[in-house]
């Protein structure tokens, strides 16, 4: 055999080795060894649905999402006058407070419904507004405020006092005269005695009506009424006329509580539109996850189909192994981009659940929820700019909360303002007095009888007659003035609260400012992902028809795998830039929404600031 011949039949026992062992390879994918797990993941599936098959829901109203202030009459329950008994004996039961079963019961924290539901983005939302329970938690803070002006307004209740004792006392004595007996002088005092204050809501003045009675029982011989009933009324007033006095400045702290509760509502809306645009986005990351696992699915179903057409090539001789091994790597980074698109969705699904909370069994795991909308790049937002920064400054809760913060800082600065003055205070008293009892005959050396009786006799209906004769009486005026020499504590004060309503002033103006930048950023975003979704789906248009003309090029010789994986990863880039920049487009329509305060409108929730002004019975004077 000549040199040439040996040099040929070595050649083709080594093609054959070669083929042999890419054959086996193509069969069995790859031999894995070394530190990897001995037992892979499965295959991904790539022939079933994506989307779940869930359950629509039936329509859905828009949440009401204002916080009325009579929200917080579900937290006045059991706290009246009636119920005191009640509350004084639960402070003495012997029960324990401990979490319900539900709570911390393993049972229930592996409790979960299979079920799936279908939703709209808006469905999604109002559902999500009706259960979240950091959602909740926030609506919490306005009921809370409105407890404050309640709270402030309570300076103005009318303040009741009784009391009522008995006391004794027995003391011995050094002359028998004092009670014509050897022994001690014996005294008791029976006392009930009833009071009524109040601030007024006009003045800022306290006004008070006192009614002591008295009833006293001794055995002393010169006692001209014993016992003896003693009932006295007396009326009170106290006014300031500078410091803590002037025009509605009694209820400036009711004001300031007011204001302080519109905050709180305004720091609600923003933490609404930020809940929204939230679920908005998670919304919008499910159906990017769905659709790019859709991609990458499709592109390991192509890879997958090259591997077996190149495998049947190489058996056959018509194709090197090389081609082969190519893309059989392709195929095997596919796959892993499949798992990863997986993770994402399930990653995707479980946030948006937790967000959304819908769970109408009462489940530890609520339930899945399954997007319906779909983005939609055709619609178009027409922007005015002007209009759109107009509409920020009207409807945007962070700057209402400013500005209400503003007006809440002018207040404290009235405030301080009044108390640099110095302290003028008007003081008043009338008071009546009456007595009556049993009146012993006293023996004097001016009556024919030898004895005269005191003109108080009578019972206790009797001194309460007396009192009203206006006969015995007594009166106080008062005026007292108050003032430090240098008035350092309320002047420091009062350039405080200025240099705080300042800041709050020069706070807001920057405000303003991001407001602008907001909103702007917003439009040119909304404008570049309008035009980038619509350049990329022409990308993908061109890339498929490219990969198409390819793999035809591919199946008659003219292109090598080499080239075909490489169009088709263009055309799965292209893809994936598309989904990307569609969902993107729809995330732009919610900022800008978001940066000029329409997102509730956009999805019909209505919400708006409700007045906490209040004025109950005894805060009308």
């Amino acid at each position: 055999m000549s040199r040439s011949k040996w040099v040929s039949f070595a050649m083709l026992t080594i093609a054959v080795l070669m083929l042999g062992t890419s054959i086996g390879f193509a069969q069995d994918q790859l031999n894995v060894t070394g530190s990897l797990p001995t037992t892979p993941l499965p295959p991904p599936n790539l022939t079933g649905p994506i989307q779940m098959q869930s359950v629509p829901v039936g329509p859905q109203t828009p949440p009401p999402a204002s916080v009325p202030p009579s929200a917080s009459n579900q937290f006045e329950h059991h706290d009246d006058l009636l119920n005191l008994p009640r509350i004084f004996a639960h402070q003495w039961s012997p029960t324990r407070e401990i979490a319900p079963d539900t709570v911390v019961s393993q049972r229930y924290m592996r409790s979960e419904t299979p079920n799936a539901r279908g939703l709209t983005l808006k469905e999604a939302i109002y559902i999500a507004m009706r259960n979240n329970p950091s959602l909740k938690a926030a609506e919490l803070d306005p009921v809370a405020s409105m407890e404050t002006v309640r709270e402030a307004n309570g300076t103005f209740d009318p303040d009741l006092t009784s009391q009522g004792d008995i006391e004794k006392s027995v003391v011995p004595v050094t002359s028998p005269f004092q009670t014509g007996a050897p022994g001690g002088y014996e005294q008791k005092f029976y006392d009930w005695d009833f009071g009524l204050n109040k601030v007024s809501s006009i003045t800022n003045g306290t006004w008070g009506v006192t009614f002591n009675n008295n009833r006293t029982l001794s055995n002393s011989l010169y006692a001209g009424v014993n016992p003896a009933y003693t009932p006295s009324l007396a009326l009170s007033l106290s006014q300031p006329l500078l410091q803590s006095f002037g025009w509605e400045f009694a209820t400036i702290n009711v004001r300031i509580a007011e204001s302080g509760q519109k905050q709180a509502q305004w720091t609600y809306g923003q933490a609404i539109q930020d809940f929204v645009q939230k679920i908005g986005g998670d919304y919008w990351n499910v159906v990017l996850a769905e659709e790019n696992l859709e991609v990458a699915r499709a592109a390991l179903t192509f890879n997958l189909d090259l591997v077996r057409q190149n495998a049947i090539s190489v058996k056959v001789g018509t194709l090197a192994p090389i081609n082969l091994q190519e893309a059989q790597s392709a195929a095997a980074t596919a796959e892993a981009n499949v798992y990863t698109a997986e993770a994402n969705l399930k990653n995707s699904r479980v946030q948006l659940r937790q967000d959304v909370m819908l769970n109408p069994y009462n489940t530890f795991i609520p339930e899945e929820i399954q997007p319906l909308t779909r983005p939609n790049p055709k619609e178009q937002v027409v922007v005015d700019e002007e209009r759109a920064l107009e509409l920020a400054v009207q409807y945007v809760p962070s700057l209402g909360s400013m500005r209400e913060a503003i007006r809440d800082a002018l207040l404290q600065v009235k405030y301080s303002e009044n108390q640099v003055l110095p302290q003028l205070n008007l003081g008043a008293q009338f008071g009546l007095t009456a007595v009556s009892g049993y009146t012993p005959c006293v023996k004097t050396l001016s009556t024919s009888t030898g004895c005269e009786k005191a003109p108080f006799g009578g019972i206790y209906g009797d001194a309460l007659d007396r009192l009203w004769g206006f006969s015995y009486y007594n009166y106080a005026a008062v005026l007292s003035f108050q003032m430090p020499l240098d008035n350092a504590i309320p002047r420091a004060a009062l350039a405080q609260a200025r240099v705080l309503y300042e800041q709050q002033r020069v706070q807001y103006r920057a405000s303003l400012s991001q407001a602008v930048v907001n909103v702007q950023s917003a439009i040119a975003n909304l404008y570049a992902d309008y035009k980038r979704a619509a350049a990329t789906a022409s990308a993908t248009y061109y890339a498929r028809e490219a990969l198409h003309d390819e793999e035809v090029m591919f199946r008659v010789g003219m292109a090598t795998t080499h080239d075909l994986l490489q169009f088709q990863e263009e055309e799965v880039s292209a893809e994936g830039n598309q989904v990307q920049a569609e969902v993107d487009l729809e995330n732009a329509k919610l900022a800008l929404a978001h940066s000029d305060g329409t997102i509730l409108q956009a999805f019909n929730i209505n919400w708006e600031v409700q007045s906490p002004h209040e004025v109950p019975w005894y805060a009308a004077f």
